[in-house]
């Protein structure tokens, strides 16, 4: 049975650890590796027996699109832009939508020395586009 050896830059990836980190393991004896030249190899069994449980690689992740998306909406008075940005944040949070996809995430900032809304949405492209419609739908409500 072939061995399966694992650099430290592979091991800090599965950990979640930074590779200075590992390197420290290794120094302090803690994880057992071996050297090849000037580089170490860590097996599979010693990065086991580190964690106590066995190494599952991480797989490659799906494709994944992220919309981010700035809404700048001019000649808003106060309590316009208090009823819009509370609205169109509200409506993000109650959409839910796919879980897979997560939430968008929305904020409203006014700047009332412009008289200038800006909202920003960031999540799945399907969920802000969405939700870029039901902010025309409310700007086109307050002409």
């Amino acid at each position: 049975m072939q061995r399966q050896y694992y650099s430290l830059d592979q091991v800090a990836d599965l950990l979640g650890l930074h590779v200075r980190t590992v390197r420290g393991y290794v120094r302090d004896g803690r994880l057992k590796a071996t050297q090849v030249g000037r580089r170490y190899r860590v097996t599979r069994d010693d990065l086991d027996a580190f964690t106590g449980a066995p190494a599952v690689p991480r797989t490659t992740t799906a494709m994944h699109a992220e919309a981010s998306v700035i809404v700048q909406i001019d000649g808003v008075d106060p309590a316009a832009a208090m009823r819009l940005g509370n609205t169109v944040v509200a409506v993000a949070h109650s959409s839910g939508g796919d879980r897979s996809a997560g939430r968008l995430r929305v904020e409203s900032v006014y700047d009332e020395e412009r008289a200038v809304l800006k909202i920003i949405v960031l999540g799945g492209p399907a969920q802000a586009a969405e939700l870029l419609r039901i902010v025309d739908t409310l700007v086109e409500d307050y002409r």
